[in-house]
């Protein structure tokens, strides 16, 4: 939750962050559509994979870490599976290709596998799964990051934070969905408790000695520590073979982050794969079973909510109105000076 913010128009925000990835080179229809994830991101309370990105991906497309025009190609496709080959497109970008083929494959074949090579960051997951979804897919997905993971027992960062992302369609009015770092705490959030002056938990990062550290900067220059020990440390291994090892995308440790250098191509890859159920057992009866299993688990307890449920709400409640964290309104309004474009004016403060 932001604490210290500003409110804004949504649509402002993404006229705003259009124009900005617009001046830096981006063509009309692929601003708009990162524009859309990463406000829908800050919509649904992912700060850390909102609006704070903006300046990053500008500052990565003008110094050619990202590629403002790529030209995308399939470098394979037979029967259920195809490779993607990005050439450093945004990863919003590259995700839209292959969200679109999967859900092609997946209504042809019952599954389909897309796997994507010299990609780059494709921000918050759920955006990508939950049009999977809405199509009637389930779906997995998963994608390699810059180093900053060590691996159980370890203080050297060798892993990504190799985000995982699951999702069933629902007869509900949001699937179940369960997208998540495989880190103890997402990159984005360590970034922004930094820039904001805040400690992170405990049992987060370890400084580069590998002593347990709350300190953000000291958790950059060390390294993070995976989910659940032991089980969420195998989990990310396993994701980063899944996300790079089936194409001739980079491990997290070949991998130079933007974060560290904009100008440095990351090779990043990226896994989806989809699944339709009418031909298991119907749409409609996994729907209707996915309905009741969400309302199963929202009744085992006070206040229990279903996987997504956090996340669906907080979009619906910010239809007209997004918060920004102070922080990341002086970036953007930065950025924004620097590209000539106009800043976005609050409402209010708080």
């Amino acid at each position: 939750m932001i604490t210290d913010h500003y409110e804004f128009d949504v649509g402002i925000l993404v006229n705003t962050a259009q124009s900005a990835l617009e001046r830096a080179g981006v063509n009309a229809h692929d601003a708009a559509l990162v524009a859309d994830a990463l406000v829908t991101a800050d919509r649904r309370g992912i700060y850390s994979h909102g609006l704070m990105r903006l300046p990053l991906y500008v500052s990565a497309l003008e110094s050619g870490g990202m590629n403002p025009r790529p030209e995308m190609k399939w470098r394979r496709e037979q029967g259920a599976v195809a490779i993607l080959e990005a050439d450093s497109a945004l990863g919003q970008v590259a995700m839209q290709e292959a969200v679109g083929h999967v859900k092609t494959l997946a209504e042809k074949y019952g599954i389909g596998c897309v796997a994507v090579e010299h990609s780059t960051h494709y921000g918050a997951g759920n955006y990508w799964t939950d049009q999977l979804a809405q199509a009637g897919l389930a779906s997995l997905l998963t994608s390699t990051t810059g180093p900053r993971v060590t691996p159980f027992g370890g203080r050297d960062p060798i892993l990504g934070t190799n985000p995982l992302t699951m999702a069933f369609p629902s007869l509900t009015n949001h699937a179940l969905t369960a997208d998540m770092a495989t880190s103890a705490g997402a990159y984005g959030k360590v970034m922004a408790a930094r820039n904001a002056g805040y400690a992170i938990p405990k049992g987060w990062a370890v400084d580069p000695d590998g002593d347990e550290t709350t300190d953000p900067d000291s958790a950059i220059s060390g390294a993070f520590l995976p989910m659940g020990g032991h089980k969420g440390s195998a989990l990310s291994v396993m994701l980063e073979a899944f996300a790079a090892s089936l194409t001739h995308a980079n491990f997290a440790y070949e991998t130079t982050d933007i974060w560290s250098n904009p100008a440095h191509k990351m090779n990043t890859g990226h896994l989806v794969i989809a699944l339709n159920p009418e031909l298991f057992t119907g749409v409609t009866d996994t729907k209707k079973r996915i309905s009741g299993l969400q309302e199963r688990v929202r009744a085992a307890g006070h206040g229990v909510q279903a996987p997504g449920d956090i996340e669906a709400g907080l979009f619906e409640a910010s239809r007209d109105r997004v918060a920004l964290s102070r922080d990341t309104y002086a970036q953007i309004e930065q950025m924004c000076g620097h590209l000539g474009v106009v800043p976005p004016v609050p409402h209010e403060k708080s």
